[in-house]
């Protein structure tokens, strides 16, 4: 019930939304790390940019992992990445091990180590051996 006029009205076409992980260029959920910095009262004000630095932090390390954590898998001859390939990629590597030091990886084992002690010297047992002829 308009007032007379004589054009039609126009609507513009609404935009489509592109999420943030998008605009920023990231796998990582961006609103989801933001939303849980707000609830989890690390700060009274989280900025977008924060979440945005810190998703794509998340995203490097776990790039990192799963790419240490594969090759892992790959030299077993294993085509499925298990906690136990994890737990090597993580203390094989310095830096992850640094950061990672205090963390359980669950059904992770312990990394592969013989005290020298109890290795058997070749040399001893030949000389032992040759003594009681």
């Amino acid at each position: 019930m308009g007032t007379g006029g004589k054009g039609k009205t126009f609507y513009e076409p609404q935009k489509l939304r592109v999420a943030a992980s998008a605009k920023a260029g990231l796998q990582f959920p961006v609103a989801r790390i933001r939303r849980l910095l707000k609830e989890g009262q690390y700060a009274k004000r989280v900025t977008a940019l924060c979440a945005v630095y810190l998703a794509a932090v998340l995203e490097y390390l776990m790039a990192e992992l799963l790419e240490l954590s594969g090759n892992c898998a790959r030299d077993q001859g294993r085509k499925r990445i298990i906690p136990r390939h994890i737990l090597l990629a993580i203390r094989n590597d310095t830096e992850l091990d640094r950061l990672l030091q205090g963390a359980i990886i669950w059904e992770g084992g312990v990394l592969p180590h013989i005290h020298s002690v109890l290795i058997p010297d070749h040399n001893k047992m030949r000389a032992r051996a040759e003594s009681e002829l």
